[in-house]
């Protein structure tokens, strides 16, 4: 993405949904379901859903079922303070939304600096073949 195009949610949803589904081939996994809970995760930040997303070519059937576990948990536990402290889940909301979008920024800057890795290498290989090596 150049800087004059900004991300927007629906945009990362994608990136990241997309990301999800490398998951094991033996792991059954809602990936929307999960998409959505790793989104609005109020107590995660932005390097530590990118952990978990990094993460999920190797996780088990445990590991998501449990990550699902909890995060339905801080759901439930974040709906009970919203009625108490409307105010602090506001701004952890407005928070987690701008880092959801910083988030899809790491991953399109990853993506591109990998294409221009390989386009290096392929570049070098074409040099190589040129010379006879």
């Amino acid at each position: 993405m150049s800087e004059n195009q900004a991300l927007n949610a629906k945009q990362v949803d994608e990136i990241v949904l997309d990301l999800i589904k490398l998951h094991l081939p033996i792991v059954e996994v809602d990936e929307s379901e999960f998409l959505d809970l790793l989104k609005n995760s109020l107590s995660l930040n932005v390097s530590e859903k990118k952990r978990v997303i990094d993460a999920v070519p190797t996780l088990s059937q445990f590991q998501f079922d449990e990550l699902t576990k909890v995060f339905v948990e801080e759901r439930t536990k974040f709906r009970e303070l919203a009625g108490e402290h409307p105010e602090d889940i506001k701004k952890l909301l407005k928070k987690q939304q701008e880092e959801w979008i910083t988030l899809g920024e790491i991953y399109v800057n990853e993506q591109a600096k990998k294409a221009i890795a390989w386009q290096d290498e392929q570049k070098i290989d074409d040099i190589k073949k040129s010379l006879g090596l």
